[in-house]
Protein backbone atom coordinates (compact mmCIF):
# COMPACT_ATOMS: atom_id res chain seq x y z
CA UNK A 1 0.00 0.00 0.00
CA UNK A 2 2.89 2.32 0.79
CA UNK A 3 4.32 1.73 -2.70
CA UNK A 4 0.95 2.45 -4.29
CA UNK A 5 0.68 5.65 -2.26
CA UNK A 6 4.13 6.74 -3.42
CA UNK A 7 3.21 5.99 -7.01
CA UNK A 8 0.02 8.06 -6.71
CA UNK A 9 2.02 10.88 -5.12
CA UNK A 10 4.59 10.77 -7.92
CA UNK A 11 1.82 10.81 -10.52
CA UNK A 12 0.28 13.85 -8.88
CA UNK A 13 3.69 15.58 -8.87
CA UNK A 14 4.23 14.79 -12.53
CA UNK A 15 0.75 16.01 -13.39
CA UNK A 16 1.35 19.16 -11.37
CA UNK A 17 4.58 19.82 -13.25
CA UNK A 18 2.89 19.28 -16.59
CA UNK A 19 -0.02 21.55 -15.69
CA UNK A 20 2.42 24.17 -14.45
CA UNK A 21 4.26 24.41 -17.72
CA UNK A 22 3.92 27.82 -19.28
CA UNK A 23 2.83 28.32 -22.85
CA UNK A 24 6.39 29.21 -23.75
CA UNK A 25 7.74 26.01 -22.24
CA UNK A 26 5.21 23.97 -24.16
CA UNK A 27 6.30 25.75 -27.31
CA UNK A 28 9.92 24.85 -26.58
CA UNK A 29 8.95 21.19 -26.21
CA UNK A 30 7.07 21.31 -29.53
CA UNK A 31 10.02 22.93 -31.30
CA UNK A 32 12.40 20.38 -29.77
CA UNK A 33 10.48 17.41 -31.12
CA UNK A 34 10.08 19.09 -34.49
CA UNK A 35 13.83 19.53 -34.76
CA UNK A 36 14.53 15.98 -33.58
CA UNK A 37 12.46 14.58 -36.46
CA UNK A 38 14.28 16.73 -38.99
CA UNK A 39 17.55 16.28 -40.81
CA UNK A 40 18.41 19.73 -39.49
CA UNK A 41 19.59 20.41 -35.95
CA UNK A 42 19.75 23.27 -33.50
CA UNK A 43 23.36 24.32 -32.90
CA UNK A 44 24.54 22.89 -36.21
CA UNK A 45 27.41 25.41 -36.39
CA UNK A 46 28.40 25.27 -32.71
CA UNK A 47 31.79 23.74 -33.56
CA UNK A 48 32.37 24.92 -37.13
CA UNK A 49 31.31 28.58 -36.86
CA UNK A 50 30.08 29.35 -33.36
CA UNK A 51 29.39 33.05 -33.93
CA UNK A 52 27.10 32.59 -36.92
CA UNK A 53 23.82 33.45 -35.18
CA UNK A 54 25.37 36.43 -33.39
CA UNK A 55 26.69 37.81 -36.69
CA UNK A 56 23.39 37.38 -38.52
CA UNK A 57 21.48 38.97 -35.64
CA UNK A 58 23.91 41.88 -35.63
CA UNK A 59 23.40 42.50 -39.35
CA UNK A 60 19.62 42.31 -38.95
CA UNK A 61 19.86 44.84 -36.11
CA UNK A 62 21.95 47.23 -38.21
CA UNK A 63 19.60 46.86 -41.16
CA UNK A 64 16.57 47.46 -38.94
CA UNK A 65 18.09 50.65 -37.53
CA UNK A 66 18.50 52.00 -41.07
CA UNK A 67 15.08 50.84 -42.27
CA UNK A 68 12.49 49.37 -39.92
CA UNK A 69 10.73 47.80 -42.88
CA UNK A 70 13.67 45.50 -43.58
CA UNK A 71 12.44 43.08 -40.89
CA UNK A 72 9.20 42.42 -42.76
CA UNK A 73 11.22 42.02 -45.94
CA UNK A 74 13.41 39.34 -44.40
CA UNK A 75 10.45 37.40 -43.01
CA UNK A 76 8.77 37.58 -46.42
CA UNK A 77 12.03 36.50 -48.08
CA UNK A 78 12.09 33.33 -45.96
CA UNK A 79 8.48 32.54 -46.95
CA UNK A 80 9.15 33.12 -50.62
CA UNK A 81 12.32 31.06 -50.50
CA UNK A 82 10.78 28.05 -48.76
CA UNK A 83 7.62 27.92 -50.86
CA UNK A 84 9.66 27.64 -54.08
CA UNK A 85 12.01 24.63 -54.31
CA UNK A 86 12.19 24.44 -50.52
CA UNK A 87 14.39 26.50 -48.22
CA UNK A 88 17.49 26.54 -50.42
CA UNK A 89 18.22 30.26 -50.84
CA UNK A 90 17.22 30.11 -54.51
CA UNK A 91 15.42 33.42 -53.96
CA UNK A 92 18.81 35.11 -53.52
CA UNK A 93 20.28 34.16 -56.89
CA UNK A 94 20.61 37.00 -59.40
CA UNK A 95 19.19 36.84 -62.90
CA UNK A 96 21.52 36.38 -65.87
CA UNK A 97 21.10 37.24 -69.56
CA UNK A 98 19.91 33.68 -70.14
CA UNK A 99 17.71 33.24 -67.05
CA UNK A 100 15.23 35.33 -65.05
CA UNK A 101 15.60 34.28 -61.42
CA UNK A 102 12.96 34.11 -58.67
CA UNK A 103 13.82 37.49 -57.20
CA UNK A 104 12.89 39.18 -60.49
CA UNK A 105 9.51 37.51 -60.91
CA UNK A 106 6.42 39.72 -60.77
CA UNK A 107 5.55 38.46 -57.28
CA UNK A 108 9.00 39.20 -55.84
CA UNK A 109 10.19 42.35 -57.57
CA UNK A 110 10.03 44.96 -56.13
CA UNK A 111 8.27 43.57 -53.03
CA UNK A 112 11.22 41.68 -51.54
CA UNK A 113 13.91 43.58 -49.71
CA UNK A 114 16.70 42.97 -47.23
CA UNK A 115 19.11 41.32 -49.66
CA UNK A 116 21.89 43.60 -48.47
CA UNK A 117 21.48 42.25 -44.91
CA UNK A 118 22.06 38.72 -46.18
CA UNK A 119 25.02 39.88 -48.29
CA UNK A 120 26.64 41.63 -45.33
CA UNK A 121 26.17 38.65 -43.02
CA UNK A 122 27.54 36.28 -45.66
CA UNK A 123 30.63 38.45 -46.25
CA UNK A 124 31.46 38.46 -42.54
CA UNK A 125 30.89 34.73 -42.23
CA UNK A 126 33.03 33.93 -45.26
CA UNK A 127 35.84 35.95 -43.68
CA UNK A 128 35.53 34.05 -40.38
CA UNK A 129 34.39 30.60 -41.51
CA UNK A 130 35.03 30.28 -45.22
CA UNK A 131 32.74 27.84 -47.03
CA UNK A 132 30.90 26.75 -43.89
CA UNK A 133 27.60 28.61 -43.50
CA UNK A 134 24.92 28.28 -46.17
CA UNK A 135 22.94 31.20 -47.50
CA UNK A 136 19.76 29.21 -46.80
CA UNK A 137 20.58 29.06 -43.09
CA UNK A 138 21.41 32.77 -43.05
CA UNK A 139 17.93 33.52 -44.47
CA UNK A 140 16.30 31.31 -41.82
CA UNK A 141 18.27 32.94 -38.99
CA UNK A 142 17.54 36.43 -40.32
CA UNK A 143 13.80 35.73 -40.48
CA UNK A 144 13.81 34.56 -36.86
CA UNK A 145 15.80 37.62 -35.77
CA UNK A 146 13.39 39.88 -37.66
CA UNK A 147 10.41 38.36 -35.87
CA UNK A 148 12.16 38.85 -32.54
CA UNK A 149 13.36 42.41 -33.15
CA UNK A 150 9.80 43.48 -34.01
CA UNK A 151 8.31 42.06 -30.83
CA UNK A 152 7.60 38.45 -31.72
CA UNK A 153 8.96 35.40 -29.93
CA UNK A 154 12.47 34.22 -30.60
CA UNK A 155 12.85 30.52 -31.37
CA UNK A 156 15.58 27.99 -32.02
CA UNK A 157 16.33 27.50 -35.71
CA UNK A 158 17.41 23.99 -36.70
CA UNK A 159 20.21 24.47 -39.25
CA UNK A 160 22.22 22.46 -41.73
CA UNK A 161 20.52 23.55 -44.96
CA UNK A 162 22.56 23.69 -48.13
CA UNK A 163 22.08 26.01 -51.07
CA UNK A 164 20.35 25.18 -54.34
CA UNK A 165 21.78 25.97 -57.76
CA UNK A 166 18.57 26.68 -59.69
CA UNK A 167 16.33 29.76 -59.56
CA UNK A 168 13.47 30.28 -62.03
CA UNK A 169 11.05 33.20 -62.01
CA UNK A 170 8.34 31.00 -63.50
CA UNK A 171 8.33 28.78 -60.42
CA UNK A 172 7.57 31.73 -58.14
CA UNK A 173 4.39 32.42 -60.06
CA UNK A 174 3.08 28.90 -59.49
CA UNK A 175 4.35 28.26 -55.95
CA UNK A 176 3.36 31.44 -54.11
CA UNK A 177 -0.27 32.15 -53.16
CA UNK A 178 -1.65 35.32 -54.75
CA UNK A 179 -3.49 37.96 -52.66
CA UNK A 180 -6.73 37.11 -54.49
CA UNK A 181 -7.05 33.58 -53.10
CA UNK A 182 -10.16 32.49 -51.21
CA UNK A 183 -10.00 30.57 -47.93
CA UNK A 184 -10.58 27.26 -49.71
CA UNK A 185 -7.82 27.97 -52.21
CA UNK A 186 -5.45 28.98 -49.42
CA UNK A 187 -6.28 25.89 -47.39
CA UNK A 188 -5.56 23.60 -50.34
CA UNK A 189 -2.44 25.52 -51.32
CA UNK A 190 -0.93 25.27 -47.82
CA UNK A 191 -2.01 21.63 -47.54
CA UNK A 192 0.00 20.91 -50.67
CA UNK A 193 3.01 22.26 -48.80
CA UNK A 194 2.30 20.08 -45.75
CA UNK A 195 0.72 22.79 -43.61
CA UNK A 196 -2.63 22.60 -41.85
CA UNK A 197 -5.42 25.13 -42.19
CA UNK A 198 -4.64 26.44 -38.70
CA UNK A 199 -0.97 26.86 -39.63
CA UNK A 200 -2.11 28.76 -42.71
CA UNK A 201 -4.10 31.17 -40.55
CA UNK A 202 -1.18 31.43 -38.13
CA UNK A 203 1.40 32.20 -40.80
CA UNK A 204 -0.92 34.71 -42.48
CA UNK A 205 -0.35 36.79 -39.37
CA UNK A 206 3.05 37.72 -40.82
CA UNK A 207 1.07 40.41 -42.65
CA UNK A 208 1.02 42.29 -39.36
CA UNK A 209 4.32 43.88 -40.40
CA UNK A 210 5.44 45.36 -43.68
CA UNK A 211 3.84 47.08 -46.60
CA UNK A 212 2.07 46.23 -49.85
CA UNK A 213 2.05 47.75 -53.29
CA UNK A 214 -1.27 49.26 -54.29
CA UNK A 215 -1.40 46.99 -57.31
CA UNK A 216 -1.86 43.98 -55.01
CA UNK A 217 -5.28 45.07 -53.77
CA UNK A 218 -6.52 47.90 -56.03
CA UNK A 219 -9.01 45.51 -57.64
CA UNK A 220 -10.93 45.61 -54.35
CA UNK A 221 -11.23 49.40 -54.60
CA UNK A 222 -12.13 50.13 -58.20
CA UNK A 223 -13.12 47.11 -60.26
CA UNK A 224 -14.11 44.30 -57.96
CA UNK A 225 -15.09 41.18 -59.92
CA UNK A 226 -15.06 43.10 -63.18
CA UNK A 227 -17.46 45.80 -61.99
CA UNK A 228 -16.90 49.42 -61.00
CA UNK A 229 -17.93 48.75 -57.40
CA UNK A 230 -15.83 48.07 -54.30
CA UNK A 231 -15.44 44.77 -52.53
CA UNK A 232 -18.43 44.75 -50.14
CA UNK A 233 -16.37 42.95 -47.49
CA UNK A 234 -14.03 45.95 -47.22
CA UNK A 235 -14.71 48.51 -44.49
CA UNK A 236 -15.90 51.62 -46.40
CA UNK A 237 -13.95 54.05 -44.20
CA UNK A 238 -10.79 52.01 -44.70
CA UNK A 239 -11.56 51.77 -48.43
CA UNK A 240 -11.75 55.57 -48.66
CA UNK A 241 -8.40 55.84 -46.91
CA UNK A 242 -6.85 53.36 -49.33
CA UNK A 243 -8.32 55.17 -52.34
CA UNK A 244 -6.66 58.35 -51.14
CA UNK A 245 -3.32 56.54 -50.86
CA UNK A 246 -3.76 54.60 -54.10
CA UNK A 247 -5.57 56.86 -56.60
CA UNK A 248 -7.20 55.14 -59.54
CA UNK A 249 -5.15 55.39 -62.70
CA UNK A 250 -1.97 56.48 -60.93
CA UNK A 251 0.90 55.26 -63.07
CA UNK A 252 3.33 54.92 -60.16
CA UNK A 253 3.60 51.16 -59.65
CA UNK A 254 5.77 51.73 -56.56
CA UNK A 255 3.03 53.22 -54.39
CA UNK A 256 2.85 51.30 -51.09
CA UNK A 257 0.73 51.26 -47.93
CA UNK A 258 1.30 49.54 -44.56
CA UNK A 259 -0.51 46.22 -44.26
CA UNK A 260 -1.32 46.89 -40.59
CA UNK A 261 -1.59 50.70 -40.36
CA UNK A 262 -1.73 50.88 -36.56
CA UNK A 263 1.57 49.06 -35.94
CA UNK A 264 3.35 48.29 -39.23
CA UNK A 265 6.71 47.54 -37.58
CA UNK A 266 5.48 45.46 -34.64
CA UNK A 267 4.79 41.74 -34.69
CA UNK A 268 1.45 41.75 -32.89
CA UNK A 269 -2.13 40.58 -33.41
CA UNK A 270 -3.19 43.83 -35.07
CA UNK A 271 -3.58 41.87 -38.30
CA UNK A 272 -6.34 39.74 -36.80
CA UNK A 273 -8.04 42.71 -35.20
CA UNK A 274 -8.06 44.41 -38.59
CA UNK A 275 -9.75 41.40 -40.18
CA UNK A 276 -12.45 41.44 -37.51
CA UNK A 277 -13.11 45.08 -38.45
CA UNK A 278 -13.22 44.24 -42.18
CA UNK A 279 -9.91 45.98 -42.63
CA UNK A 280 -7.98 43.04 -44.06
CA UNK A 281 -5.94 44.50 -46.91
CA UNK A 282 -6.01 41.55 -49.30
CA UNK A 283 -8.83 39.29 -50.39
CA UNK A 284 -6.69 36.48 -48.95
CA UNK A 285 -6.78 38.24 -45.56
CA UNK A 286 -10.46 39.10 -45.30
CA UNK A 287 -11.50 35.69 -46.64
CA UNK A 288 -10.47 34.13 -43.34
CA UNK A 289 -13.79 35.29 -41.88
CA UNK A 290 -15.82 33.39 -44.47
CA UNK A 291 -15.09 29.95 -42.99
CA UNK A 292 -16.29 29.00 -39.46
CA UNK A 293 -13.03 27.27 -38.52
CA UNK A 294 -10.70 30.00 -39.77
CA UNK A 295 -12.96 32.73 -38.37
CA UNK A 296 -12.74 31.06 -34.96
CA UNK A 297 -8.94 30.99 -35.22
CA UNK A 298 -8.87 34.67 -36.18
CA UNK A 299 -10.90 35.49 -33.06
CA UNK A 300 -8.71 33.31 -30.83
CA UNK A 301 -5.52 34.89 -32.12
CA UNK A 302 -6.92 38.42 -31.76
CA UNK A 303 -7.66 38.01 -28.06
CA UNK A 304 -4.60 35.98 -27.10
CA UNK A 305 -1.36 37.52 -28.46
CA UNK A 306 0.96 35.07 -26.70
CA UNK A 307 -1.04 32.12 -28.02
CA UNK A 308 -0.59 33.35 -31.58
CA UNK A 309 3.09 34.28 -31.16
CA UNK A 310 3.83 30.80 -29.83
CA UNK A 311 2.00 29.11 -32.70
CA UNK A 312 3.71 31.43 -35.18
CA UNK A 313 7.16 30.46 -33.90
CA UNK A 314 6.34 26.75 -34.22
CA UNK A 315 4.88 27.22 -37.71
CA UNK A 316 7.98 29.13 -38.83
CA UNK A 317 10.20 26.26 -37.67
CA UNK A 318 8.04 23.78 -39.59
CA UNK A 319 7.99 25.91 -42.73
CA UNK A 320 11.75 26.36 -42.49
CA UNK A 321 12.20 22.64 -43.09
CA UNK A 322 10.44 22.50 -46.46
CA UNK A 323 12.41 20.59 -49.08
CA UNK A 324 15.78 21.31 -47.49
CA UNK A 325 19.02 20.16 -49.07
CA UNK A 326 21.34 18.50 -46.55
CA UNK A 327 24.44 16.36 -46.46
CA UNK A 328 26.17 16.41 -49.84
CA UNK A 329 23.17 17.80 -51.77
CA UNK A 330 23.42 21.31 -53.17
CA UNK A 331 26.36 23.49 -52.18
CA UNK A 332 27.57 26.20 -49.81
CA UNK A 333 27.61 29.29 -52.00
CA UNK A 334 30.57 31.62 -51.62
CA UNK A 335 28.37 34.47 -52.86
CA UNK A 336 24.65 34.16 -52.09
CA UNK A 337 23.76 35.80 -55.40
CA UNK A 338 25.64 33.33 -57.61
CA UNK A 339 25.87 29.56 -57.74
CA UNK A 340 29.41 28.22 -57.34
CA UNK A 341 29.18 26.11 -60.49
Amino acid sequence: MLQASIQRHNCREILSVIMGLTLLTLAAVILFFQSVDSQLQVGFYSNSCSLVEFIVKDEVRKGFIKDRGVAAGLVRMHFHDCFVRGCDASVLIDSTPSNTAEKDSAVNNPSLRGFEVIDNAKARLEFMCKGVVSCADIVAFAARDSVEITGGLGYDVPAGRRDGRVSLASESLTNLPPPTFTVNQLTQFFANKGLTQEEMVTLSGAHTIGRSHCTSFSNRLYNFNGTTSQDPSLNPVYAAQLMNQCPQGNANANLVVPMNPASPSITDVGYYNDILKNRGLFTSDQTLLTNPATARQVNQNAVNPMFWKTKFAAAMVKMGQFGVLTGSAGEIRANCRVSNS
